[in-house]
């Protein structure tokens, strides 16, 4: 079975879609397709579909929404429907969807990403750049596009973007150890505007600016982003990133004399990503 979310939802079995076309069909697809390989339990799918205001007959309303995708997979199987129930299988407490030898977007990106934070770690900044680009072209748009998210899905969407986001940031700031900062600059500049409080990019972003010898924009971009927290969230920009501005301040001419915003291995923890 191959399984796409990273975009729209894509599920095929023998490279026949399985994917229905009803919203709650597809909501419950979605929840066990991420989730494959695992046990999905009927109260997370309920959830899923009608949060907390479940109707009396939600569990056979489940039943019928999992004969109908066994339906589907019936029609890619040669086994029928008895190959299906192999597939999808129930199981005490809920659902589970065998994956067998096939391919996942979010299983290929995680692996991706962890080989580029592992390049990182070792300071092979010419490989964490390639693998972590790698890992982003997965990517195809947000993480179930083309699906009506409840509150399961909502969280796992929330989750892979925060993943998202975290590779994004280790692949500019190898970008930025290789000295790619003027190629960086298109790219900053709309991630910056998309995420307005996020303090690393918008370091990264001042720090392209300053080896651009762009040293007034660079300090415009911290003092827009201080604005930004303090009317927005009430905060002032961490240490690390008051650090930066002084330093870019007082730096000599010499635009590589100015440290990098952040040091250490491994993905940062994105910083008041909105």
């Amino acid at each position: 079975m191959d399984i796409d979310v990273l975009g729209a939802l894509a599920v095929r079995e023998n490279g026949v879609s399985i994917t229905p076309t009803a919203p709650k069909p597809r909501q419950v697809l979605a929840l066990l397709a991420l989730r494959a390989d695992q046990v999905v339990p009927v109260a997370a799918l309920v959830e899923e579909l009608w949060g907390n205001s479940p109707p009396r007959s939600a569990r056979t309303t489940l039943q019928t929404y999992v004969l109908q995708l066994r339906e589907l997979l019936a029609q890619a199987l040669e086994g029928g429907r008895s190959g299906a129930k192999d597939v999808l299988m129930t199981l005490p407490g809920g659902y589970l969807l065998v994956s067998g030898d096939g391919r996942s977007d979010v299983r290929e990106f995680e692996r991706h990403a962890g080989e580029g934070y592992r390049a990182m770690d070792q300071g092979a900044f010419t490989e964490a750049a390639r693998t972590l680009a790698g890992a982003l072209e997965l990517w195809t748009g947000p993480a179930f596009a083309d699906v009506t998210a409840g509150a399961q899905l909502a969280m796992e969407i929330r989750r892979l973007e925060e993943s998202r986001l975290c590779a994004l940031d280790q692949r500019i700031e190898a970008d930025l150890r290789l000295g790619r900062h003027r190629e960086l600059l298109p790219e900053l500049t709309v991630l910056t505007s998309r995420y307005r409080t996020h303090e690393n990019l918008h370091a990264q972003f001042m720090l392209a600016l300053h080896r651009s010898g762009r040293r007034s924009e660079s300090l415009s971009v911290y003092h827009q982003l201080r604005a930004t927290l303090v009317n927005d969230l009430g905060l002032e920009p961490s240490p690390r990133l008051r650090r930066l501005q002084h330093s870019i301040q007082t730096a000599a001419s010499e635009p590589a004399a100015v440290p990098a915003p952040f040091d250490g291995a491994g993905p940062p923890a994105p910083a008041r990503a909105r």
